[in-house]
């Protein structure tokens, strides 16, 4: 089991929608970046979605730059956990980030999205009453490990919600 932890939200005073994963997989934190496995799907869903396809091929702060010229904001709803590998369900003793105290700080977040179940059920489990405050979203995951939905279906999910 290793100790992982969450990195820093990316996020800043424009940001209107949250994007919430649920905690960085191996491959994000030996890098130090959010969905840093070549074969994560979100770069290139983000891409399309703030219409910039070569998005995956910029480097690690243009991309975050992008999504904040976009007002999406990036963060994950566990702070802290024990995992062994890098999938969800080997998720152990949680610890939510203090979702709350960021969207204190940052007013204009009115959307959430929730990247796949673990960073829903997260959410639910541990900040219920916010699922009725803000316009809350379950999203498919854009992990590799959700492979049912293609990159086409995931695209068009996800701009339903995140390019209004």
């Amino acid at each position: 089991m290793n100790n992982c932890k969450s990195f820093k939200p990316s996020i800043d005073n424009n940001s209107k929608i949250l994007i919430l994963g649920s905690m960085p997989g191996v491959k994000s934190l030996e890098e130090q970046q959010y969905y840093a496995h070549s074969q994560n799907r979100f770069w290139k869903n983000m891409g399309n979605i703030c219409n910039e396809p070569k998005l995956p091929e910029f480097d690690y702060d243009l991309k975050l730059k992008i999504l904040l010229k976009n007002n999406i904001a990036l963060w994950d709803t566990i702070k802290s956990c024990k995992r062994k590998g890098s999938l969800d369900s080997d998720i152990q003793n949680e610890t939510p980030n203090d979702i709350r105290k960021l969207l204190k700080k940052y007013p204009n977040i009115k959307t959430i999205c929730l990247n796949g179940n673990k960073s829903y059920t997260t959410f639910k489990k541990y900040f219920p009453d916010l699922l009725e405050k803000y316009s809350c979203h379950k999203m498919p995951s854009t992990s590799p490990a959700n492979a049912k939905y293609s990159l086409d279906i995931l695209i068009r999910e996800w701009a339903k919600i995140v390019a209004k």
